[in-house]
């Protein structure tokens, strides 16, 4: 007897269905986030010593959740708990994506890994680009799905034992914003990368990080919490890098970032279990956003 998807009513030897059980772990975005034919994926060459020699391979890392604040006024009737967040290139080439339309709001997006010798190599990976409505703002070409707000339970050890909630935040500009390491090798003195487009009639974008710098969003920028309401007790809050490895890397596993609260949230020592447990870094004494 064939087993049937109980959302599509389809049988589960469909190849659609086997599609999208495959989507997260193979195919990312590619069949699902957008209308058009999934493109195949070629392997990650970063993560092959022989062909990562001659490559210059970004790597992305996440700033450990900062500025932490209850905010009562985003849905009524709920507590939210913000943090600001960092996405850093601290690799060897920059994270660029180049972006081309497939519908209204979507754009296929192809990787651009630079070569030592000259060159570069483009690379199809599932990601896509999404044009973003930021509440107050305007509408940006942003990078989807390229991060991940979740909150984790923790037991008596400090350890995660299960995902309690997902914040709505996952598009994000990649833009050269600050110069968090200007010391990285091969990082530019000037930003290459700027805020991103808004033009509701492009057909092609190029986004991206440049190494040694970062993509910044203060707690306060829309989207940027979980639902903590009703919550109680000990739990790791954890932003995720470019969870569905869009942009290929050279380290894909050093993308997550994480603080411990306790909740409900008071600022200072969270006195929970584990390491992790002590007070939460307050907001940079000076940010550089700019307001996209």
């Amino acid at each position: 007897m064939l087993g049937v998807n109980a959302s599509a009513g389809l049988p589960a030897t469909n190849p659609l269905v086997r599609l999208r059980h495959l989507a997260p772990a193979v195919l990312g975005c590619a069949a699902l986030c957008a209308p058009g034919t999934a493109t195949a994926l070629a392997p990650n060459p970063c993560l092959d010593a022989e062909r990562r020699a001659s490559l210059l391979c970004p790597d992305l890392v996440m700033k450990q959740p900062f500025g932490l604040q209850l905010d009562r006024k985003v849905k009524r009737g709920r507590v939210v708990l913000r943090a600001g967040n960092s996405i850093d290139n601290v690799g060897l080439g920059p994270a660029e994506l180049h972006g081309t339309r497939i519908s209204e709001s979507f754009m296929r997006g192809r990787q651009r890994i630079y070569r030592r010798l000259g060159g570069r190599l483009g690379i199809f990976t599932g990601a896509r680009l999404f044009f973003k409505f930021v509440p107050g703002q305007l509408r940006y070409w942003k990078f989807h799905n390229a991060a991940a707000f979740e909150l984790w339970r923790l037991n008596a050890k400090g350890e995660r034992t299960r995902l309690a909630r997902r914040g709505p935040k996952v598009s994000y500009c990649l833009r050269d914003l600050s110069h968090t390491r200007p010391s990285r090798i091969r990082s530019p003195r000037r930003f290459v990368y700027p805020a991103c487009n808004t033009d509701p009639g492009q057909r092609r974008v190029t986004i991206g990080t440049s190494v040694g710098w970062s993509d910044v969003y203060p707690p306060s920028y829309p989207e940027q919490w979980v639902d903590v309401t009703g919550l109680r007790g000990c739990f790791s809050y954890r932003h995720i890098a470019d969870p569905r490895n869009g942009i290929y890397e050279s380290n894909e596993r050093n993308n997550s970032a994480s603080v411990t609260v306790r909740l409900p949230y008071r600022r200072g020592r969270q006195r929970c279990p584990g390491a992790g447990s002590g007070m939460p870094e307050p907001n940079p004494p000076s940010s550089p956003y700019d307001g996209y």
